[in-house]
């Protein structure tokens, strides 16, 4: 940090409390302790702002843009002043007001600019870029709606537009704008900063980018709009509904005003440091995150043939050196495929430049699994990523063993030097530091302060493992966000919970591949043994969050017959002593921040060989849950750092998931009629009890598709897993053992520090 901007920045520090003061006393006329929450929200997200305004940026000869669709970055205001050292002195300031930040945090909206994994993966990344000082800003698109607001209306889920956007928010507006082209059709951008404060560290950027043209007002009844009016409409939602060709255009449209806006910025970038752009690579590189951003490759060649003077052949050597692509699924379906129609549609000037990278290719390579345009004219967005690319990562080792084994090995034949696998990550400042300050003070006080900046030394903490007070501080402190959980689900969803139950919790996208239906099936098979008379020890606390795409009707579905069971189960006299079923409304980053520290069983029962990494089973086991889960994504990592002993196992090996779908044998009624078990868990969705609460249609059909498609094999682990689960909730009742347990996952979660992963990205890609 310069000497000026340090000393402003410690000037500010120093006189937090007459900063406040005087912020308040010229929005609001008002004295500290006279403002609403709301009020005092924006006081301090001013003073917030201004502090990381004279923090210094993280500046350096080569920089790394981060592409990515979505940026999942929850609320900002705790993990800002987190990050720049401040937040007990200015809670300690507010409490002599009579106020409290965590009070506040329930004033500030969540920004809705991102989903899932995906995109909570790319917010820790930038946090963590930040935090270790190294040049690098996120590049992405500022949507007013977000996703969609999730309600439930007669047990289905219903969407509604997600309005976050104050006049007061993190956004900055600033001066930049550039002129997109859609053909011949002109938009003009304009862009919004974020600021992103590292840890004790510099301050890098979120640019965002929006058009001034949007019109809210055409949203009409949930969060149905005209999908043609792209003027009005291009920012207003994160993946718009893509049933209809008016719904895949406006993706396009969206994604080539992205990578149009960041190719414009990187190069006036590289423009106004006046570097080289034939050594473009030296200075820049882009990451590109997932294959929403793909079109930055065609794009920025097209820039340079056209308006820089490069020939073709430079061009894309340049790019090529320039762009490194994270690939972070096997799922055909995510792996986007557009009809070259639709972008001839929406982007007629890229298309000569990807027929030519087309045709390069089919002129080196015959293989029809490697050509970008398919003989059905689909361009195959990760195939332009991986040929015109220097470095293709997977995200968890046996993720990136299946991409170079099987799904990408016609690829990994031809370019193995690209391949290479970077385990994701998550930040300990949000999922540790902020979220559960208890836990972060008892282990500052065990084993000191160092993991907050190497989080390798929380391995520390096995010295304890043998500890008895230290063990029950552990379980004291896991009871106390299990308490906090029950007062905010009480007040959020008017539903009790019992703290001294069994907390087992399943919150991520909602996909037939996560297999949210094997739990439920779960949940049908204890529900019928209480009726029959066999009891747990102790209550179980069943805890869903997810939403399900508005396009995606089986798993509208699934949260239907969730919604169903929760009805059913909770209002049994004869069962609900025993178990209770939740799906939380509007599951969100917020939310994540309470169910995550009061877990006890964290549900990773995706089918092996389908989720890539997961990030969720890293937050859950970092905050003393332990895993059940397949032997799947990070899960086989998790399993290898805490061993046998502390993780729960289950399920079928990818490798035979993989050989059932290449021989096309798996036939769930097979598994339904030779199991008792199986066929009164699967008929109960369509039992009087269930089609007296719930919809025949939502519930037939899902019936349905388990016995005769199961596509991602429901019932092929359910035996096992009720199994092996049953086993769990049995061991829960030795609580010693189960304590150690929780140590033991702790201790080594170090390893899944997103600061690690980031260390790695640039040690073995950009190279910074």
């Amino acid at each position: 940090m310069s000497a000026q901007t340090n000393l402003q920045k410690d000037v500010l520090v120093l006189n937090l409390e007459a900063q406040l003061m005087e912020i308040a006393g010229e929005l609001y006329g008002k004295e500290l302790s006279l403002l609403s929450d709301s009020e005092l929200y924006y006081v301090v997200l001013l003073l917030t702002k201004r502090l990381m305004k004279v923090s210094d940026g993280n500046e350096g000869e080569k920089k790394v843009y981060y592409i990515s669709a979505e940026f999942l970055i929850g609320k900002l205001l705790s993990n800002n002043l987190l990050n720049l050292g401040v937040y007990d002195k200015m809670n300690a300031i507010l409490e002599k007001y009579g106020k409290s930040l965590s009070v506040l945090e329930e004033a500030e909206p969540e920004p809705s600019l991102g989903n899932g994994g995906l995109g909570r993966l790319a917010a820790c990344f930038l946090d963590s870029i930040a935090s270790l000082g190294l040049p690098g800003d996120g590049i992405g698109l500022n949507y007013h709606f977000g996703l969609f607001k999730q309600v439930f209306k007669d047990r289905l889920q219903t969407a509604e537009k997600n309005d976050w956007i104050e006049e007061h928010s993190w956004l900055t507006k600033t001066d930049v704008s550039f002129d997109v082209y859609f053909g011949k059709k002109k938009v003009t951008s304009r862009l919004y900063d974020i600021d992103v404060a590292g840890y004790d560290s510099g301050v890098n950027k979120l640019h965002l980018f929006d058009i001034e043209s949007v019109d809210e007002s055409i949203v009409e009844e949930g969060i149905t709009f005209d999908k043609e009016e792209i003027t009005k409409n291009l920012t207003l939602f994160l993946y718009p509904d893509d049933s209809d060709e008016a719904g895949n255009l406006l993706r396009i449209y969206q994604q080539y005003f992205m990578v149009s806006n960041a190719a414009q910025l990187i190069l006036r970038e590289l423009r106004e440091k006046k570097y080289d752009l034939r050594k473009m690579y030296e200075h820049a590189v882009v990451q590109i995150n997932d294959t929403h951003p793909t079109m930055i490759i065609p794009e920025l060649i097209r820039i340079l043939v056209e308006e820089k003077a490069f020939t073709m052949d430079e061009a894309i050597e340049v790019v090529s050196k320039t762009c490194a692509y994270t690939n972070h699924t096997i799922l055909a379906e995510a792996l986007e495929k557009w009809p070259l129609k639709y972008l001839e549609k929406v982007v007629p000037q890229l298309i000569p430049y990807i027929k030519e990278l087309d045709k390069r290719v089919a002129a080196k390579y015959k293989d029809p699994k490697v050509q970008i345009i398919d003989k059905d004219n689909r361009v195959h967005m990760a195939h332009i990523d991986i040929h015109y690319g220097f470095s293709v990562n997977g995200v968890a080792a046996i993720h990136t063993d299946i991409l170079k084994e099987t799904e990408l090995n016609a690829f990994y034949q031809l370019y193995p030097e690209k391949f290479n696998n970077k385990t994701n990550g998550i930040t300990f400042r949000r999922w540790l530091l902020s979220c559960n300050r208890e836990l972060a003070a008892f282990l500052s006080s065990t084993i000191g302060d160092g993991y907050k900046k190497d989080a390798d030394k929380l391995e520390k903490l096995l010295e304890f493992a043998d500890d008895e007070e230290v063990l029950n501080q552990i379980a004291e402190i896991k009871m106390n966000r299990k308490k906090d959980l029950a007062a905010y689900v009480e007040e959020k969803e008017g539903i009790t919970l019992n703290p001294d139950s069994i907390f087992d919790i399943q919150i991520k996208r909602l996909h037939e591949y996560k297999r949210q239906q094997m739990n439920a099936l779960y949940i049908i098979h204890k529900y019928l043994e209480i009726k029959n008379g066999k009891k747990p020890v102790r209550p179980i606390t069943f805890i869903f969050g997810a939403k399900a795409a508005p396009a995606y009707v089986i798993a509208q579905d699934i949260i239907h017959l969730i919604l169903v069971l929760q009805e059913i189960v909770n209002n049994d006299p004869d069962v609900s002593p025993y178990m209770t079923v939740l799906m939380v409304e509007n599951y969100n980053v917020t939310y994540a921040e309470k169910l995550i520290p009061a877990c006890d069983i964290s549900e990773q029962i995706s089918l092996a060989s389908k989720e890539a990494s997961g990030t969720g089973n890293m937050k859950f086991m970092l905050n003393g849950a332990v895993t059940l889960g397949t032997s799947d994504g990070a899960n086989v990592e998790i399993h290898e750092l805490v061993g046998d002993d502390n993780i729960y196992i289950f399920g079928e090996k990818s490798d035979t998931v993989i050989e059932h779908y290449a021989k096309a044998d798996y036939v769930s009624k097979d598994y339904y009629k030779k199991s008792k078990v199986i066929k009164r868990a699967v008929d109960f969705i369509v039992s009087k009890q269930a089609l007296k609460v719930g919809h025949k249609e939502n519930l037939q059909r899902l019936y349905n598709e388990l016995l005769n498609k199961d596509w991602f094999m429901t019932l092929l682990d359910l035996e096992d897993y009720i199994k092996v689960k049953d086993q769990m909730f049995a061991d829960y009742e030795d609580r010693q053992m189960w304590k150690k347990m929780m140590l033991v996952n702790i201790a080594k979660a170090g390893f899944f520090s997103s600061d690690r992963t980031i260390a790695e990205y640039n040690r073995d890609i950009w190279k910074l």
